[in-house]
């Protein structure tokens, strides 16, 4: 189970200007540590070799059955299910028969290397772009700690869940903070209002763990 709950501060039907709203609220907690990981849910062929031409770099995952390699050595399932940059992904549709939809990552990169492109190559799929380790700072007035280890910003693309199981046609912008649940109620929630209001956003939503 997740130690952080998330919550929304901004959501727009604008990719580019969704992606400059949490940029604007990375960069009030990046520190030296701070890195950028992306993530997209491609489910048909068609965007997984559209993906694999424009983003290239990015490791493309297919799914497989419950119990399907059992037993099979890693070096002899096929490609696909291990894991494949987009130069090696095959081109014929039958490749994917019971592979969809299939996963495309880049994790740990530089801040600002990745988030323009992905965000314009998005299309219709379901996908996320979260930047961390971040270091939020002191609230003293709210009587709370900075926090590093559960400081994160993500922009979730076409969805508004952080499972990407909902599709939508807008793009959220969540704040992280720690979660501590105390009689059923979020104590630290008055923290992310903080948060979000030091650039002037402000939680639109309930939190997500």
């Amino acid at each position: 189970m997740s130690d952080d709950i998330a919550y929304p501060v901004f959501r727009s039907p604008d990719s580019a200007l969704a992606l400059s709203v949490a940029r604007r609220l990375m960069e009030f907690g990046r520190c030296e540590r701070s890195r950028v990981s992306v993530y997209l849910d491609l489910r048909s062929v068609t965007e997984v070799l559209r993906v694999g031409r424009e983003l290239p770099q990015g490791r493309f995952r297919g799914q497989e059955a419950y119990d399907e390699f059992d037993g099979v050595p890693w070096e002899d399932q096929p490609p696909l299910v291990i894991g494949v940059q987009g130069a090696a992904l095959p081109p014929e549709p039958a490749a994917y028969e019971g592979r969809l939809p299939v996963e495309y990552e880049l994790l740990d990169l530089p801040v600002g290397s990745i988030e323009d492109a992905l965000t314009a190559t998005v299309g219709p799929s379901m996908g996320e772009i979260n930047w961390a380790p971040l270091s939020w700072p002191d609230a003293p007035e709210l009587g709370f700690h900075g926090e590093s280890k559960h400081a994160e910003v993500t922009l979730l693309l076409n969805t508004s869940t952080r499972d990407l199981d909902q599709p939508a046609d807008d793009h959220t912008v969540l704040v992280h903070v720690r979660k501590v649940t105390v009689d059923g109620r979020q104590r630290r929630e008055p923290y992310a209002h903080w948060l979000a209001h030091q650039v002037g956003l402000t939680v639109i939503g309930p939190g997500q763990p």
